[in-house]
């Protein structure tokens, strides 16, 4: 099992702007030195908690900070976008990044986005699905471009002058283009089969409880089967929020505290879902009644935290739980205590998925 990391961080709104940048780029920055294999920022430009308004430009805050971690976006939400922007920004990037980059992509999932940028009653998958097609045709393409749509055009017919290169949009320097990765937050996602019919592979978000996580690599392997190719564990992510501290006593005050990160994250997340008529999500069961959802249990159940070997072993059961992925998926968030912060990456790194990985490879050589 491979480690990663995702942060669409949630920062209380008094904190200071400047410094929950500073300290989320740290975290990237750590990753990096800790040889976590990649690592995914998301992007709103609403609201004041989740507060990285432009994962391009973050990631690219970090390309001379880090040096062997893979970084994508997480996600680039394409119905915001103009698809000319998207492959132009996203191509440059990955040329910055000497090819060191994963492209994530979504249809967003904040509404208030959505209201701001005008899109709020239009279908954002039929958005998502022009706009996503609009960038891959361009990178496959030359120009003159042509591409008409419902939501967006990309013309570059009457000023287009190649003999000094007017007109032209770059291409990735990855070909055909980087790895696209989508994230899957709805339980049974038929998502995940589409993307992975094109090839694309899927992030089973951390706000999830198993078992819908679990239903996630049935639909994976149907879009695989219906384009052909493998059905591969080990492109499968999984994000989870997990706190590891030097001992169970120091883990248990920092996750359960009133004020804890990890509760304010959930009840921001909570809130939003709840707004929206998507508690499904923290439900255990789909007929579960919905005043059974609370804080306290949604925290329970998706939070591991402890000592190393306490940690170590919830992993292993919550991949019990789910089957085999092949990157797990650190989720960021606010570095309250920035000591505590850097010490559950380190400890998670450096203790727990040695331990994680010796017990797999164990549970793999007795079934041979």
């Amino acid at each position: 099992m491979k480690l990663g990391f995702f942060t669409m961080p949630i920062h209380a709104l008094s904190k200071d702007w400047r410094l929950s940048l500073r300290e989320d780029r740290e975290a990237f920055i750590l990753a990096d030195e800790l040889g976590f294999t990649e690592a995914y920022v998301g992007e709103h430009q609403t609201d004041q908690a989740e507060n990285i308004t432009s994962c391009t430009m973050f990631i690219a805050s970090l390309i001379g900070a880090t040096k062997h971690i893979r970084l994508g976006t997480g996600t680039v939400n394409m119905p915001n976008n103009h698809p000319a922007r998207v492959a132009a920004e996203i191509a440059m990037l990955d040329h910055m990044l000497d090819g060191r980059f994963n492209f994530g992509i979504s249809p967003g999932g904040l509404l208030s986005d959505a209201e701001v940028f005008g899109n709020l009653d239009n279908d954002r998958n039929a958005m998502f699905l022009e706009c996503i097609n609009q960038v891959l045709a361009i990178w496959a393409g030359e120009p003159p471009y042509n591409l008409r749509g419902k939501y967006w055009n990309v013309v570059s017919e009457r000023h287009f002058l190649p003999d000094i290169g007017q007109g032209f949009l770059p291409k990735p320097l990855q070909r055909p283009h980087p790895p696209i990765v989508v994230t899957a937050v709805a339980p049974f996602s038929k998502g995940v089969t589409e993307a992975a019919a094109r090839g694309w592979e899927p992030i089973s978000a951390n706000f999830l409880m198993p078992v819908w996580v679990k239903s996630h690599w049935p639909k994976y392997a149907e879009g695989c089967e219906r384009a052909g190719r493998p059905a591969d564990p080990a492109n499968w992510r999984v994000a989870k929020s997990i706190f590891v501290a030097d001992d169970d006593k120091t883990a248990s005050a920092y996750v359960t505290d009133p004020n804890s990160p990890y509760r304010f994250y959930y009840s921001q997340l909570y809130t939003k879902l709840k707004a929206n008529g998507r508690i499904e999500l923290f439900k255990t069961r789909r007929d579960q009644p919905d005043d059974e959802v609370t804080l306290d249990s949604i925290c329970e159940q998706l939070i591991i935290y402890g000592s190393p070997g306490k940690v170590a072993e919830e992993i292993l059961k919550f991949r019990d739980q789910t089957g085999d992925f092949g990157t797990l998926l650190y989720a960021g968030k606010d570095w309250k205590d920035p000591a505590l912060g850097r010490r559950s990456m380190v400890l998670l790194a450096e203790k727990v998925m040695p331990k994680v990985n010796a017990a797999i490879g164990t549970g793999a050589r007795a079934a041979e």
